[in-house]
């Protein structure tokens, strides 16, 4: 069964709808004056975020890094009723970027000797795990999603079985225990045996936080926020206290294929339902900074991020390691990171290897695609093709037509999750 990624997704999305409110252009300025030799080039990375509101997309807002030298912009509105312009430094919803935190905690905690990567999750959580999967599917299967263990997310908003929306409105303000997201991701179709193929499931990092719960006797947001969030320096960073946003932020619209029309505001949402698996709170130049110093070697040491970029063949050119990816774009290189999609909200971060070259963006409409017409796959759309073109010249700057067309293709297949289930998958996969 393939299960939605509904909060790990970039450019998942349908309905193209152009803002009749007034819109704001901040092809913004850059943090710091960029030295004469920096590859940024403020003027192209603010025509290329442009072309992303104009191609339909509401709000987007970025943040490239070439080194030293940062620029931030945005395109487009906050607000589609009032016209509010959208602006760099918003916090934002980043969905399964979390589990790239979370990732990094349990890493820790393998340093410290309290956690084996390989040992069984039966082990540690047996009453959570039991029988024959906690003997077999190990802490190192969870995070790199070969554990077999099916999404919880279908059942946890039952009525998206029916092509209803309805569980999203009735449910904004559900809180819902993490024990019973496990216990509803156990109880859905394995998606294969432990250790045989990857598929993409929140249950695991649901259960990765109830694990650093269970060793470190502390709540996995509170661990997480002191050991990886406060450690790497992130002043905007967070788990959300209450259904509500705090600081600057845009509203966050789903239009989900379609059956959310016009698009509705989610911004208010209880995220109990993400947990360690995609609740946290950023912006993108903290996206940025974090990535950095995960890749410099400031939040673990160098064997244990080595094990996180151990990755298995995900689909799509893709590689997943512990939390976190790999995608080689041609004529660029690697780059690692994640990406991340709420109700509402997408988000991607990407890095160059050393974490001098960055880029971390998010978007506030989702799911905007249209079904092609026999239901199993998407019609191409305008949003997907001009962000794809921004994350490769804010990737890519020197980068040919040639190959840029190329790394433009690969991103897509990776972003869009064609061939993978990164992707809230087409209707006749949803419900199967």
């Amino acid at each position: 069964m393939r299960i939605p990624r509904l909060f790990g997704t970039a450019l998942a999305t349908t309905l193209l709808l152009t803002v009749a409110a007034p819109v704001a252009s901040a092809a913004a300025r850059p943090a710091a004056a960029p030295a004469a030799s920096s590859a940024l080039d403020p003027a192209t990375l603010g025509r290329t975020l442009d072309a992303v509101h104009d191609a339909g997309m509401y709000g987007i807002y970025s943040s490239v890094r070439d080194g030293s030298d940062r620029w931030a912009g945005a395109s487009g509105v906050a607000d589609v009723d009032t016209g509010r312009p959208v602006r760099p430094d918003l916090r934002h919803r980043v969905g399964s970027i979390s589990k790239t935190f979370a990732a990094v905690a349990v890493l820790q905690q393998v340093e410290r000797g309290r956690i084996r990567l390989d040992a069984p999750i039966g082990d540690y959580l047996p009453d959570l795990v039991p029988g024959e999967r906690g003997r077999e599917i190990t802490v190192r299967m969870l995070l790199n999603h070969t554990s077999g263990i099916g999404d919880y997310v279908l059942s946890a908003f039952p009525s998206l079985r029916q092509r209803s929306t309805a569980s999203l409105d009735e449910d904004r303000f559900r809180s819902i225990a993490p024990e019973e997201l496990v216990r509803l991701g156990l109880a859905a179709p394995a998606t294969g045996r432990p250790g045989e193929t990857w598929s993409y499931s929140n249950t695991n990092y649901v259960i990765a936080g109830l694990l650093l719960a269970r060793v470190t006797g502390q709540d996995p947001e509170a661990y997480i926020t002191r050991h990886v969030i406060d450690r790497a320096g992130l002043r905007h960073t967070s788990y959300p206290r209450s259904a509500y946003l705090r600081g600057p932020h845009s509203r966050m619209y789903e239009n989900f294929y379609g059956l959310i029309d016009p698009p509705r505001d989610y911004s208010v949402y209880d995220m109990s339902w993400a947990y360690t698996a995609g609740a946290i709170v950023s912006t993108t130049d903290d996206l940025n900074r974090f990535y950095r110093a995960l890749l410099g070697g400031r939040l673990v040491g160098p064997d244990a991020l080595r094990q996180m970029q151990t990755t298995v063949p995900a689909g799509g050119g893709m590689n997943y390691g512990l939390g976190i990816y790999s995608v080689d774009v041609p004529g660029c290189g690697r780059f690692w990171g994640h990406d991340g999609a709420v109700f509402g909200a997408g988000t991607v971060a990407l890095s160059s290897p050393d974490g001098s070259r960055q880029v971390a963006a998010g978007w506030n409409l989702m799911k905007y695609e249209r079904l092609d017409s026999a239901g199993t796959g998407f019609e191409p759309s305008p949003i997907d093709d001009a962000l794809n073109r921004y994350v490769v010249t804010a990737l890519c700057p020197s980068a040919t037509p040639a190959s840029a067309r190329a790394a433009t293709t690969s991103l897509r297949r990776i972003l869009t999750g064609t061939g993978t289930d990164l992707s809230p998958a087409p209707w006749a996969a949803v419900l199967r």
